[in-house]
């Protein structure tokens, strides 16, 4: 049986994924691969291509996570006060939103996207409480809000 190296331009499930070079049957990789644009002949300057574009995707992504986790350290470092209204017991009228927390790390430098900070539910009770903001899928944050009554 004859095989042919192809690299993958799209991850294909029971073959691999986008970038990979696999070696198929001739019939596989001329009658579907090649016609539906789903691989491309691994030729030498096409391997040594993906492999410059992996590294330098790889550089990238060391990059970016290197800026967040230096975003990370200075937001840990700045805690974030609420006031609110606060009824009996502690319970606030209304709550403390991710929106309002994006607002306050604004006000202190950061531009965050709402979607990126993990808050579950709404903070309803005056208090000290820990927020989660993903900055990366491999970056965390832990930032400190304090909720305190209005005087």
């Amino acid at each position: 049986m004859r095989h042919v190296k192809l690299i993958l331009r799209e991850s294909i499930p029971s073959l691999g994924e986008a970038g990979d070079q696999v070696e198929v049957k001739v019939g596989f990789a001329r009658n579907y691969l090649l016609p539906q644009r789903k691989a491309i002949r691994a030729t030498e300057g096409r391997v040594r291509e993906i492999d410059h574009h992996r590294r330098v995707v790889k550089e990238n992504v060391t990059k970016e996570i290197q800026e967040c986790e230096r975003l990370r350290d200075r937001i840990q470092s700045t805690p974030l006060t609420v006031i609110a209204r606060v009824g009996e017991e502690g319970k606030l009228f209304g709550s403390v939103t991710s929106a309002q927390l994006v607002q306050l790390l604004a006000e202190k430098g950061f531009e965050i996207d709402r979607r990126k900070i993990a808050l579950d539910d709404p903070i309803k009770e005056a208090g000290e409480h820990h927020v989660s903001i993903r900055l990366h899928p491999s970056v965390t944050a832990q930032v400190s809000v304090t909720v305190r009554p209005e005087e």
